[in-house]
């Protein structure tokens, strides 16, 4: 071997330990996570006022505002929309709550933000927690944002169920979606290369967790291929074996022509997202898989956070709308609906 190919050899080598380094770091110190997360579920808990306060039912919820008013944000609350809201109109008439999405642009938590802070909506409902940015933008306009969480949601994996793969370690999945990790050998699975799909960097929500708390932070690999809907990206998973997609639980675990996959800080300690045994593809829809509340109430799943509902602070309408939508979610009859729709209750 030359002295040219043996160098250009040592630099290969030195860039993938390098890497390989800095991932197994990263997700050594994600082994305390889960600790952080119980610790920040107490805190949470302990430190909002409306938490542990609310009425028993929807019935007993007091200074609710009359009239109509808009609300937004993440996709992920779509089961929520569709039962919990429902039941909140029907109990209590006189509120009467409009979903409103952006214009030419798809709904997100993100984007329900920008919209509140607008005066677009009332209130927002958020899978994301608030960023520095948004609490700096509210003060500049004369008030403040506040998020209350009301339930317990996750991310989960999924792969075509014709792919032979076990799981992923939370460090595989980084590797694999910073584009380090290209073929589904390298983790296991067959001699085929991997496509990642993703919704864009752009619309935040579920793709900033993801890079923030998977790629800590680095960039999307250039084989990653972006969908505007779950929707889509879903379709295209189904129809390809070599692909790799991420989105709610409430998204994933329903399907039928995808397989969630479990997830861990290591080969040892992989978590399934869903109560064993799988329900496969042929078994559904007869019977879907359901989601493993324990691991995501637990945090024994590792890519689980909270869900807000996000108000305005302004002494005006729009905060006694945003509490009271809040205050209807915690009542032990709105907890109940939460999980009946997918989610993790609080309490």
């Amino acid at each position: 071997m030359s002295k040219q190919n043996s160098t250009s050899l040592a630099r290969v080598i030195w860039l993938s330990t390098m890497i390989l380094i800095s991932f197994t770091t990263i997700w050594s110190i994600g082994l305390i996570s889960k600790g952080l997360w119980e610790l920040g579920k107490e805190s949470v808990l302990k430190s909002n006022p409306i938490l542990g306060k609310a009425p028993k039912n929807f019935a007993q919820v007091t200074n609710v505002a009359v009239g109509v008013f808009n609300y937004g944000g993440s996709t992920a609350w779509a089961p929520l929309r569709l039962l919990v809201d429902s039941a909140i109109q029907a109990e209590r008439p006189e509120l009467q709550l409009r979903y409103a999405q952006p214009e030419g642009k798809p709904p997100s938590s993100r984007m329900g933000i920008k919209m509140l802070l607008q005066g677009k909506l009332a209130f927002v409902q958020s899978s994301q927690s608030l960023l520095p940015e948004e609490h700096k933008q509210a003060q500049q306009l004369g008030f403040e944002l506040e998020q209350i969480p009301v339930a317990i949601g996750g991310i989960v994996v999924a792969v075509n169920p014709r792919l032979n793969i076990a799981g992923l370690t939370l460090e595989q999945l980084a590797l694999i979606y910073s584009g380090h990790i290209t073929n589904w050998r390298e983790v296991g699975g067959p001699d085929l290369l991997i496509k990642p799909y993703s919704r864009p960097v752009k619309i935040g929500g579920k793709v900033k967790f993801f890079q923030d708390n998977i790629l800590q932070g680095e960039e999307f690999g250039a084989n990653v291929e972006y969908f505007d809907t779950t929707t889509s990206a879903l379709r295209k998973l189904a129809n390809n074996v070599d692909g790799i997609y991420y989105a709610s639980a409430q998204a994933i675990l329903p399907q039928c022509t995808v397989k969630p996959i479990p997830l861990g800080n290591n080969q040892e300690q992989l978590v399934a997202p869903y109560l064993e045994p799988l329900v496969s593809s042929l078994q559904c829809p007869d019977r879907r898989n359901q989601l493993n509340s324990k691991a995501f109430q637990t945090a024994q799943y590792p890519l689980t956070h909270y869900l807000y509902v996000i108000i305005k602070k302004n002494g005006d309408v729009e905060e006694q709308v945003g509490k009271a939508y809040a205050q209807f979610l915690l009542t032990p009859e709105g907890q109940q609906l939460i999980s009946k729709a997918g989610f993790i209750p609080l309490h």
